[in-house]
């Protein structure tokens, strides 16, 4: 990852909680710790952070979020490559005119950029998968009430009476913060609450996470892997994480990122 780029993320991430381990950052960006600690002291140097023992912290520091999960702005361009050919996998289950449930994450958001010529019905909590797919796409698109989280580009509503019963899926797709054997990880009580919902209206539970998410662990289980149907993910995913989605009558499919695994359509980069 370009410096630049890396820097663009340490100060997103610092937005997001008054301090931000070198650890942390080192697994946003896939850097060294060693790298990581130049970069802050570079932005320490500029004005552009504070650095801090074991990391750093904003100028300003913010107001601690609601939610527990990532920035949208933070997650968005890591991995990039292996989300891309991950998101295409996954479009490419879907048949003309299917229902589908979307969660919001910068892994499912991808799907937007191979659905620009697919008529499909899509309910979305995500903010920016909507956005897109109204601008962008032949598709219907349909949103449950609740409040926007501009930090994760969430649309969440604690309430039962929303759109969310009156819509049915084939499938749902949805993103992860980490897998083990436990089941599918998510950080935060209000994203599970929601995205608990929107399962229950759909007949296949499709989860998209790269191979790095197998490395990952939360103290929050979204569900069992039991729940699961299909897992995609890309050829990075070692062996005993293969078998032991399989042992849990999971399917796994794998695909091999490259840089040029999409190609947007001119409308949907106008």
């Amino acid at each position: 990852m370009h410096e630049r780029e890396r820097h663009r993320i340490i100060l997103s991430a610092i937005q997001e909680k008054p301090v931000v381990t070198v650890q942390d950052i080192a697994e946003l960006t896939e850097a060294s710790e060693a790298t990581i600690r130049r970069d802050i002291a570079a932005l320490h140097v500029q004005g552009k952070l504070r650095r801090v023992r074991g990391g750093a912290e904003a100028v300003h520091p913010p107001q601690q979020g609601n939610l527990a999960a990532r920035p949208f702005r933070v997650s968005e361009s890591v991995n990039i490559d292996k989300k891309r050919a991950i998101a295409r996998a996954a479009v490419e289950l879907c048949e003309e005119g299917d229902s589908v449930i979307i969660n919001g994450g910068t892994t499912t958001f991808q799907m937007v950029h191979f659905m620009s010529a697919r008529r499909l019905q899509v309910m979305t909590n995500s903010f920016a998968i909507a956005e897109h797919l109204v601008k962008h796409s032949k598709c219907t698109v349909s949103v449950p009430g609740g409040a926007i989280y501009r930090d994760q580009s969430l649309i969440l509503s604690p309430f039962e009476n929303d759109a969310i019963r009156n819509f049915y899926a084939r499938r749902m797709f949805i993103g992860a913060q980490g897998i083990s054997s436990h089941g599918v990880m998510e950080p935060d009580a209000l994203v599970i609450q929601s995205e608990q919902r929107l399962m229950r209206q759909a007949d296949e539970l499709i989860v998209m996470v790269d191979s790095s998410k197998f490395n990952r662990r939360s103290s929050m289980i979204l569900c069992p892997l039991e729940n699961v149907s299909t897992i995609i993910t890309d050829d990075g995913v070692s062996e005993e994480a293969v078998a032991m989605l399989e042992n849990a009558g999971v399917k796994v499919l794998t695909v091999k990122p490259t840089a040029s695994s999409i190609k947007e359509d001119a409308s949907s980069v106008a």
